[in-house]
């Protein structure tokens, strides 16, 4: 069976995009049955009364979990199990009572009323209502990529506490014990002082269940045993008249189809005091669908649409609340009974729905022997399932921002609001996932021994002198840029020799104005050190946004280079040779493979030990006045070689290598002020240095050497 979807990705302008397609995400059922394969229909109908067999006992046992009368547990799983379906967007997950949502849902009720009275029934179908408003606007707004920050680990940890706050909740019950607290350490401190009291035939119809689920499970996982055990409590209550002996039933249920709720959908102050744990059970509602849904489309093969299965939940939602029900949300252990059960399409779940419904009218009278013990060893049963042991080992042995996130959740669902704990959870995702973010790795690199590709430098690996080449894996947004800049900078101080800095831009997907930013300060701070900032591997979107603001053209286009041909453009067209053969003993490129070497007749000390401070320098500007004033005094030296020495050099220069001043075979005129040149002020450090060791005190260098006197636009002289 074919299904139209709708893309995430859809390009164009965002809100008429999304007016667009409410009309298509809305008319979901008719392209379902439309294009069903009849084919699928026999074992959709077999899984769709397997799960009956399942939820029957189950809607009415998670209902008793949030404190609502049994019936809306079932009038949920009806219509949370035919609309979800209908709207959703998997084929496998099943819509309605989850035993999680049911405590969260608990948990928001309390706030507002008291658990029996008409008005928290009535603010549990508000509540279901501004879920359902949520997830709707959610999935209209086409956000359903948000789900994808809020960490798994959220779901686990909060689980987890779920199952141990169900189980400790379920003891009064299970015992016949007279329990008022409602929180973790309260509910076992009187269970434990008020043991002794234990009703003996309902402690024993509890522990009878909870063993007999256990024998069924252990040896026919296949057989319904929730459902076999509470029908023989049942029979044992009718049997023994148990009813009459202090053991609580469930007492008869309405055989009708769910009635229309009378809610105050225009109590603004309602509505208010409600908010909060509405956005708790929404959204993790969501992103519990969307983990079963996903977990179960990795095995399928199934391509999901997340918006759609947001409008989905949505309606569901609104359904329940407004036919009587209460919050819904996928079911993990349901609607992996439903895949193992060889459910094809969404039309098992529509067929559960029906069957609950059907048994209901059927039934409902039988529900007065049912003894809330009983449902109590169910729900004990059903909550030790609910801790993925090894989900939180996996978890625990991982990341350590999940597991951080995992314990948050799990500590704060039990011993705080647990509608608070959710979102804390949640707020810790978004946390989690923005310092990852601004945090980008931006690391140095440097060729791998044959010369192929690149590879993190390592702390004992020597760069290039005058090429700086670093990595940023991660998008230059606002909150990123100022971590890469740090990095860059830092990179930059321990290395001042680096005057040129090539960015491997390959792993930036997105930037932002704050992006462009920062590259142009990255480019400022290489041009004042006599050099330039070059990019490779930019990705579109990034190179689109560089056009529309403008860096491209201010960069200009031959500083963004192919990754083939960056180095050996830097080293034929940018780089200074005269470094790499005089200076650098790095050899760091396959280009410096097969440069010669000089060897200095003297011993040179490190650039960096030299001071530049001792060393009196002249601006370009400066010296061009005073060879136009014609002043014999300064004698301008240039100690490059003599290919460069004629590509062009300031008039008047006298080309004097310096391998010949270190000689000491020429004699420089000590009545003249002697201004050495190069091309960016290296080897006029050098020569300066080892002049002053001679005795020569009129020695300046040309500040920013040839590079500056070219960026000032002043007069070159080139020897033909």
């Amino acid at each position: 069976m074919t299904t139209a979807y709708i893309e995430d990705g859809d390009e164009g302008n965002p809100l008429l995009t999304n007016l667009k397609h409410i009309p298509v995400y809305f008319l979901q059922p008719v392209r379902f049955f439309r294009d069903y394969d009849s084919r699928h229909f026999r074992s959709d109908l077999g899984a769709g009364l397997t799960l009956a067999v399942i939820l029957l006992p189950l809607a009415i046992a998670f209902a008793l979990i949030a404190e609502l009368p049994p019936q809306m547990g079932l009038y949920t799983a009806i219509l949370g199990a035919i609309i979800g379906a209908l709207w959703g967007s998997s084929n496998h997950v099943y819509t309605g009572p989850t035993n999680a949502i049911s405590l969260l849902v608990l948990s928001v009720l309390l706030n507002v009323a008291t658990p029996g009275t008409p008005e928290f029934i009535v603010a549990a179908g508000m509540l279901a209502i501004m879920v359902g408003v949520f997830q709707l606007v959610m999935g209209l707004a086409r956000l359903g990529v948000l789900v994808n920050f809020v960490s798994h680990s959220v779901v686990v940890g909060f689980s987890t506490g779920a199952a141990i706050l169900i189980a400790v909740s379920q003891l009064r019950h299970l015992f016949g014990l007279a329990v008022s607290s409602r929180n973790l350490v309260g509910t076992f401190y009187e269970v434990a002082t008020n043991l002794l009291n234990t009703h003996l035939p309902t402690a024993t119809l509890g522990l009878g269940t909870i063993l007999l689920i256990v024998l069924l499970r252990r040896f026919n996982p296949k057989v319904p045993g929730a459902l076999i055990s509470m029908i023989i409590a049942s029979a044992i209550v009718f049997l023994l008249n148990l009813d009459e002996k202090e053991v609580a039933v469930i007492g008869q249920l309405p055989s009708t189809l769910p009635p229309l709720a009378e809610l105050p959908l225009f109590d603004l102050d309602f509505i208010a005091r409600l908010s909060t744990g509405a956005l708790a059970v929404g959204a993790i509602g969501l992103v519990a669908t969307t983990a079963i849904a996903r977990s179960i489309a990795v095995q399928t093969g199934q391509r999901l649409a997340s918006n759609q299965e947001f409008i989905g939940q949505g309606l569901a939602n609104l359904a329940t609340g407004v036919f009587s029900g209460y919050p819904c949300a996928g079911s993990f252990s349901i609607s992996a009974v439903n895949f193992k059960a060889g459910a094809q399409t969404r039309l098992s779940a529509i067929f559960a729905g029906l069957f609950v419904l059907i048994a209901m009218f059927s039934i409902a009278r039988l529900a007065v022997y049912l003894p809330r013990t009983a449902l109590a060893g169910v729900l004990m049963v059903t909550a030790y399932g609910m801790i993925d042991r090894a989900e939180i080992t996996r978890i625990w042995q991982g990341a350590r921002g999940d597991a951080l996130i995992m314990l948050l959740t799990f500590l704060g669902t039990l011993f705080l609001s647990i509608e608070f704990a959710v979102l804390l959870g949640i707020l810790f995702s978004f946390a989690l996932y923005i310092m990852k973010t601004s945090v980008p790795r931006v690391f140095p690199v440097l060729p791998n021994e044959n010369f192929k590709h690149f590879v993190q430098q390592q702390p004992h690996q020597l760069p290039c002198p005058q090429l700086g080449i670093i990595k940023v894996s991660g998008d230059l947004y606002f909150g990123a840029v100022s971590h890469v800049e740090e990095v860059i900078h830092h990179h930059l101080t321990q290395h001042p020799d680096q005057r040129l800095l090539l960015l491997r831009m390959q792993g930036v997907n997105q930037t932002d104005f704050s992006g462009i930013h920062m590259l142009e300060t990255l480019r400022h701070m290489c041009q004042e050190r006599g050099g330039d900032l070059f990019l490779m591997k930019v990705q579109e979107p990034v190179l689109a946004l560089m056009k529309s603001t403008g860096f491209y053209d201010k960069l200009g286009p031959d500083h963004f280079l192919d990754e083939d041909q960056a180095i050996n453009y830097l080293f034929h067209k940018v780089i200074d040779p005269a470094v790499c053969i005089y200076e650098c003993n790095v050899r760091a490129f396959l280009e410096c493979q097969n440069l010669p070497k000089r060897i200095y007749p003297v011993e040179l000390p490190p650039l960096t030990e030299i001071v530049p401070n001792g060393i009196p320098d002249i601006s370009p500007e400066e010296l061009w006045q005073k060879l136009r004033q014609g002043d014999d005094q300064e004698l301008v030296v240039d100690v490059r070689e003599p290919r460069e020495f004629k590509q062009g050099h300031i008039p008047q220069a006298q080309l004097m290598p310096l391998p010949k001043i270190l000689s000491d075979g020429s004699e420089l005129a000590s009545n003249h002020d002697i201004v050495l040149v190069c091309r960016s002020g290296r080897r006029s450090i050098r020569a300066a240095q080892m002049l002053q060791c001679r005795g020569y005190q009129n020695v300046r260098i040309l500040r920013g050497g040839m590079l500056a006197w070219e960026a000032a636009g002043l007069l070159e002289a080139i020897d033909l």
